[in-house]
């Protein structure tokens, strides 16, 4: 197996992915979370980074299943706004703002878009 790369970013050495998950899951599990869990799960899941390809589907997956799952309003990345999704991930460790900003400016653009056909979301 190679290791895996995401913007020059150190990622999780392939044989330590099973033990990174694991930790990383064992330590989500538990209670209702809140939105700033939610974006760090993701966070830590995209370091990890265990698959060669689709990580990123991957983890938006479980991002949106995580917020509905908590009563967190969900939010899609749009392909046209994704730098700044990929600047908050690479600079969450010094800045979480930046990405926590991004994906609330992200949720907005949801509500204002699937709300009014879904109202329960709300």
């Amino acid at each position: 197996m190679l290791p895996n790369e995401v913007g020059g970013l150190v990622t999780t050495l392939p044989e330590e992915v099973p033990g990174q998950l694991a930790l990383l899951i064992g330590r989500y599990e538990g209670g209702p979370r809140a939105f700033e869990d939610i974006v760090d799960l993701h966070y830590r899941f995209e370091r990890i980074h265990p698959f060669q390809d689709g990580n990123g589907r991957i983890g938006r997956m479980v991002l949106f299943k995580e917020c509905l799952r908590n009563g967190v309003l969900p939010f899609i990345v749009p392909d046209d706004r994704k730098h700044f999704y990929y600047r908050g991930l690479a600079n969450y460790e010094d800045e979480p703002g930046w990405l926590l900003d991004t994906c609330r400016a992200f949720q907005d653009d949801f509500a204002a878009r699937f709300l009014p056909v879904v109202p329960h979301l709300a």
